[in-house]
Order: structure tokens, then C-alpha cells, then sequence
């Protein structure tokens, strides 16, 4: 039965909330009346299907519970905008024809109008097709961007902060049920490129869209999304420190540039300085020699530490790292840069 109120719908952004609340599909008149049809879009209006991801496939609108292919005539970039921000991803990479299949179902019946900054499709408007069939191989297939859509903020760290979707032209925070957290911050360390989670919690007194996650998803999109108002989430991932440079310095001109790495003339002095970009202060390095269980661990100062080698030997040849450790965010973390090949030669 269609529901009435006393407000009228104006704003695109109240439009899409009203979308929620009807089991199928939604149809909203310029007037004080808001009336829940079969006839229109269901909530889950658009889909992109048999691509590489979540970000590309063929284009799929529902209608009386069933998905319809579009044909490419019916369909233009401005469509494929908003296709790709309804579907979570970012701005259309290619649009073609017959590139993701023709699907078993029926063809959309309607030619889209979309102005390119709806945040929904359905949003658009419609009309009625200028062409009576849509011919094998016309099933419009549409490739968006990947999206940098997650972010972690108030941390001072990209690793670390409280977790923000970029939904709908801005950044919301995200809030989950408390058996939830932990799946949700598994999610945004991985998709942050960040490792795994040191710990999560409610952190702010703003609340968030509900996410729920099973915690094997590659990104947060994947999710699903419940709308509920949830505390905001505080997450700190494994990889919170940048990764440490390590370089060979000797003041006498005993060190040469080999195919495998720096080598270094027997019985010149040499240095391995570690060193890191300014992000926290504090820290210590550990100089660790691969096949030996000698190590050295100085304080970080200023960012870096030197290690100093009189007269180079033979017992110095092999491969070196540097461990950058720092105890922040009431947590012990520690980065290992790159290996550093070092041949000892000549007299």
C-alpha cells in the first residue's frame, strides 16, 4: 500500500534514504506522497556482473524482481558516471559493447538520462527507447577505476585513525556492532596496504553508517552496508611505521658500485646508516648481518642512526637490514627496509 506524509521530497541525498525503506522499489512524486511500486528500481538498482571485480563488468538494472542487461544505444558516458559512484567504484575507465557478455536475461527497456552527477542511477531520469531491439553484442560492458575511498584520519599515521568511506561526494565515518569490529578493521588494513590489525575500538563520539564485513574481503565496498548509526571506529594496523632506508658511506673512497651491490676494499672503514622519514619522534634502530647473529641497536637521532665498520675484512661480507622499532599509539611496532649486499675486495 503506498505511504503518505506530510513532506515533501526535494533532495536527492533524502531520496536515496527513502529508497531504503521499500521492500522492492521506490517511485517519489513531486508532491506530498511517497508510494512504493514493482514498477521502478529495487534498492539494489544497478549491478556491474562476470567482470574482473567489483569495478567492472556488464550493466545490469532491476525491475519486477529480475535484472536486464542495457543495450550500448541506450547508454553514454554521463550514465557511466554515475553507474560507477552508484556502485562504490571511481570515474569510468572504458565503456563498450559485447566486452563483459550479453547475460540470460532480458534487455532494459528504457534509455537512460543521466546528467553525470547524480549519486545514484536512480536518481536519473528515463524515457522510452529510440530502438526497437538491441542487437548481439551490444550489451553494454563498463570498466571503472578502482576508488581510494577508505582512509584512516586523527592517527598521524596512514596506518592508524579513525576509519572514513568516501560515499556519495564526502566522507563519512564508519561504525560497526561490537562482534563486528574486529572483520570491519581486517578489511581496511588490507586495503590500506597496511598489514593486519593491532587493535580496534569505538574511538570518537561521532557515529557512523553500520558496515558488516566476514573479514576476508579485499576492500571495504565489498562490505555490506546496514545503515544503522554506529559509534565511530579507531583502527591501528600492523604496518604504521614507513619503511627505513639503508646506505653504505666510507670517507676514505674504499667502496665501489658492483652488479650485486656496493663492494668494499679490505681494510678501509666503512658506515651503514639507517634512517627514516620524520613521523614520529623517538625509536631505535637494530643492525641485523644475514648468516651471523651479530647485531647492533642504536637510538634514533634525528631520524637515523650510524653504524661504524673499521678496516674491512672478509667476516664483513654478506647481506645487511636495518629494524626500525618505536613503541607509539601504546603499542610496539617495527619496520625492516631493504637488504643492503655487501662484497668485501682487493687490498
Amino acid at each position: 500500500e503506498p505511504i503518505s506524509t506530510s513532506y515533501s521530497i526535494k533532495h536527492s541525498k533524502l531520496q536515496s534514504f527513502i529508497q531504503h525503506i521499500c521492500v522492492e522499489s521506490l517511485t517519489v512524486s513531486s508532491t506530498k506522497l511517497i508510494e512504493c511500486s514493482t514498477n521502478s528500481f529495487s534498492p539494489e538498482s544497478v549491478r556491474l556482473v562476470d567482470g574482473a571485480g567489483l569495478c567492472s563488468g556488464r550493466v545490469e538494472v532491476k525491475s519486477n524482481k529480475s535484472w536486464a542487461s542495457v543495450c550500448e544505444a541506450d547508454f553514454d558516458r554521463q550514465d557511466a558516471e554515475v553507474v560507477c559512484r552508484d556502485v562504490g567504484c571511481g570515474a569510468p575507465a572504458s565503456l563498450q559493447g559485447g566486452l563483459y557478455g550479453e547475460g540470460e536475461g532480458q534487455t532494459w527497456d528504457k534509455e537512460f538520462q543521466c546528467k553525470g552527477k547524480e549519486s545514484l542511477l536512480l536518481d536519473c531520469d528515463t524515457s522510452d527507447r529510440k530502438h526497437n531491439t538491441c542487437l548481439p553484442g551490444n550489451a553494454v560492458g563498463l570498466t571503472c577505476s578502482e576508488p581510494d575511498d577508505v582512509r584512516l584520519v586523527g592517527g598521524d599515521s596512514r596506518c592508524a585513525g579513525g576509519v572514513e568511506w568516501y560515499d556519495q561526494g564526502e566522507w563519512r565515518t564508519v561504525g560497526a556492532e561490537d562482534w563486528e569490529q574486529e572483520d570491519v578493521a581486517a578489511v581496511v588494513c588490507r586495503q590500506m596496504g597496511c598489514g593486519s590489525t593491532v587493535s580496534v575500538l569505538p574511538g570518537n563520539t561521532t557515529r557512523g553508517f553500520g558496515v558488516d564485513c566476514d573479514g576476508d574481503e579485499s576492500a571495504l565496498r565489498e562490505c555490506r552496508r546496514t545503515y544503522d548509526l554506529l559509534p565511530g571506529l579507531t583502527v591501528i594496523c600492523s604496518d604504521l611505521l614507513v619503511q627505513p632506508d639503508i646506505f653504505l658511506t666510507d670517507p676514505m673512497g674504499g667502496v665501489s658500485r658492483g652488479h650485486q651491490g656496493p663492494e668494499m676494499f679490505r681494510g678501509y672503514n666503512f658506515t651503514i646508516t639507517c634512517s627514516t622519514q620524520p613521523q614520529y619522534p623517538g625509536g631505535s634502530y637494530l643492525l641485523t648481518f644475514t648468516g651471523s647473529n651479530r647485531t647492533q641497536t642504536q637510538p634514533a637521532v634525528n631520524h637515523s642512526a650510524a653504524f661504524l665498520f673499521p678496516a674491512a675484512d672478509d667476516s664483513h661480507q654478506g647481506n645487511y637490514s636495518c629494524v626500525y622499532d618505536n613503541y607509539v599509539f601504546s603499542h610496539n611496532f617495527s619496520s625492516e627496509s631493504e637488504l643492503l649486499s655487501l662484497t668485501i675486495t682487493g687490498n
